[in-house]
């Protein structure tokens, strides 16, 4: 982040950064000239994808929005199950379609979900991680409709989308869905929120209400008990501070439970262009995806 003038430090929020450092640590838009830029390629090739590889469309809830968009891969293979960013306020499924090829590249089948956003669900951010939880149970419930091998289902998320696939990684299946413990075998979280104290003191507190019960229930770094899987983690070092900060913190706690897991991190690389790394099959991050969900 550039500093265009000196500015006076206010007092101390969380660290050692005042409400404006804070504010700038969750706001990527800062750290990243090129968002632009890389929305345009994210936004080409995703219409592309779509297009030439037709997903169907399922339904995993009542309401329009509680849906996904399924990939074919090979009959019987296991699925990728991809949750996407957007500051928990935009995006939908076809806005990630390239992913898709990333996926099927791998051997497995593709499922990228969509679900309400923040605004829609009026700030209420634990109706969005219930949404995402209950497609993936929908999916592991209805694998022989789609042709997948239950016993193989894997999430990946970024973003926004990391934190919400760190709650589901973190889901009790057992107790909320009465499926088993262990139902996910990998997952792949790119540059999320593992621990929500911080976030509900920034300025995204202005359009989600975070409550103590939403930043119990939803700080996935307070539930590693749930964790039955391996996990990779990613972040980059040019994002934000805070981003840096919170993914290398979930590691350790995963460290310190014994849970296997695996720390990327990606030199030179802004937080969306992380999308990119995982899109990449040949990349550093693409490569440990493609471990995890073949191995």
């Amino acid at each position: 982040m550039a500093d265009d003038a000196v500015r006076t430090a206010g007092p101390k929020i969380w660290l050692d950064m005042d409400q404006a450092a804070l504010d700038a640590a969750y706001d990527q838009s800062v750290w990243a000239p090129n968002q632009k830029a890389i929305h345009t390629r994210r936004d080409v090739a995703s219409e592309e994808a779509y297009a030439r590889l037709k997903p169907t469309r399922f339904a995993y809830g009542p309401s329009p929005i509680e849906g996904f968009d399924f990939y074919r891969g090979p009959q019987g293979a296991g699925i990728a199950i991809f949750v996407h960013g957007g500051a928990w306020r935009s995006g939908v499924a076809r806005n990630f379609a390239h992913l898709a090829d990333t996926f099927t590249s791998f051997g497995l089948n593709c499922a990228i979900l969509d679900f309400t956003n923040i605004d829609d669900a009026g700030g209420n951010l634990i109706a969005m991680a219930t949404q995402v939880r209950s497609a993936v149970a929908w999916i592991y419930r209805n694998a022989a409709t789609l042709g997948v091998d239950a016993n193989r289902v894997f999430i990946a998320g970024h973003s926004s989308g990391g934190h919400l696939g760190g709650c589901i990684l973190v889901t009790d299946w057992a107790s909320d869905f009465g499926l088993p413990a262990n139902l996910l075998k990998g997952a792949a979280l790119l540059s999320g929120m593992y621990d929500l104290t911080p976030v509900a003191l920034s300025k995204r507190s202005e359009y989600v209400k975070f409550t103590p019960e939403t930043i119990e229930r939803l700080s996935s770094i307070r539930h590693i008990r749930h964790v039955h899987c391996p996990v990779v983690l990613g972040y980059g070092t040019l994002e934000s501070p805070e981003f840096q900060r919170q993914t290398p913190a979930f590691a350790k706690a995963l460290t310190e439970a014994g849970k296997p897991h695996e720390l990327i991190v990606a030199q030179g690389t802004n937080h969306f262009e992380m999308l990119e790394a995982l899109h990449n099959p040949f990349g550093m991050f693409g490569r440990a995806a493609r471990k995890l969900m073949t191995s």
